[in-house]
């Protein structure tokens, strides 16, 4: 059985839809990852030791999702060293409370921040962070980038031929 390096922990499993995206690239990217649910308010004393206890398990990075209050991505940050990406989740005020308070860590507690809802940014954010010693991970990742420039070559050539009267190219 392979150890994962990389944890997506989310508040409750109403979360899910968001960090799927996180977990999904992760998947294509042939990272090993685990999900769990933890509740910095409902379950504080399981968050700490899975924070205090992650780096020895082989973990090199955690993705938090929470929304809300969104304590999770810093209670965390509190007990390890690993980096910490935190995921706003949208909930109450289009998610701008939970990304303020995943964005305002007191010095010495810093939690990377992706927009809300960014899951798949976080997970990409991640395998940057791993490719920085992982040479396949990182053409893995040159591919996926380039991908996104084909993207848009190929969508600008189906928009021209999208007629209209008055449009010029």
């Amino acid at each position: 059985m392979v150890n994962p390096i990389v944890s997506i922990i989310m508040g409750s499993t109403s979360d899910l839809p968001v960090m799927e995206k996180a977990a999904k690239f992760l998947d294509e990217m042939g990272i090993p990852f685990e999900m769990n649910a933890f509740s910095a308010h409902r379950t504080p004393q399981e968050v700490e030791v899975f924070a205090r206890t992650a780096e020895e398990r082989g973990l090199k990075v955690i993705i938090a999702g929470a929304g809300m209050a969104a304590a999770l991505p810093g209670v965390v940050a509190a007990s390890t060293t690993l980096p910490v990406i935190g995921v706003p989740i949208k909930g109450m005020l289009d998610g701008l409370d939970a990304m303020l308070s995943i964005i305002q860590m007191p010095p010495g507690i810093p939690v990377a921040t992706v927009g809300v809802n960014g899951a798949q940014n976080a997970a990409i954010l991640a395998a940057e962070m791993l490719a920085l010693s992982d040479d396949a991970l990182a053409g893995k990742l040159h591919d996926y980038k380039l991908s996104l420039k084909e993207k848009i070559v190929k969508a600008n050539e189906e928009l021209k031929e999208v007629k209209y009267n008055y449009k010029t190219n």
